[in-house]
């Protein structure tokens, strides 16, 4: 399954990258409870081969930076703790206008077969939060 999402925000993509990228600083902004580097990546401490465990809702999701050419673009997959297979996303930061179109992929499939629709909409719905929550930074 496939999810493609986007959000304009008000800042030049450095910036918008670097708030995105700064994940331990999630709690203060997008909506979740606590963010945990296990481990550093290059540069540190959020580039490349970092990995997050993001804590919300009773879900504890562990994820690895797989890719990070700032400002551009980010990419993870995820490691642990949903009910899904081969998770990967791509974060990109366009120059739009004065601001930055971000816009978000992620690719999955379902864990047990039938309930991709419903882990596609809780998906879909947290993504579009966070970078709700992203343009309301600036």
């Amino acid at each position: 399954m496939q999810i493609e999402l986007t959000q304009h925000v008000p800042a030049p993509p450095a910036a918008v990258f670097e708030r995105y990228v700064d994940h331990e600083r999630w709690v203060d902004w997008a909506g979740v409870k606590e963010v945990v580097l296990r481990q550093k990546g290059h540069p540190a401490p959020n580039g490349l081969g970092a990995i997050r465990v993001i804590r919300q809702a009773g879900l504890a999701i562990e994820e690895e930076i797989t890719g990070f050419d700032p400002p551009k673009r980010m990419t993870y997959r995820l490691v642990a703790g949903a009910p899904v297979r081969d998770h990967s996303g791509e974060v990109t930061f366009d120059a739009d206008g004065a601001g930055t179109r971000v816009t978000w992929r992620v690719s999955f499939r379902p864990l047990v077969p039938g309930t991709g629709w419903l882990v596609r909409r809780a998906l879909e719905s947290g993504l579009r939060s966070v970078l709700e929550a992203l343009a309301k930074q600036f």
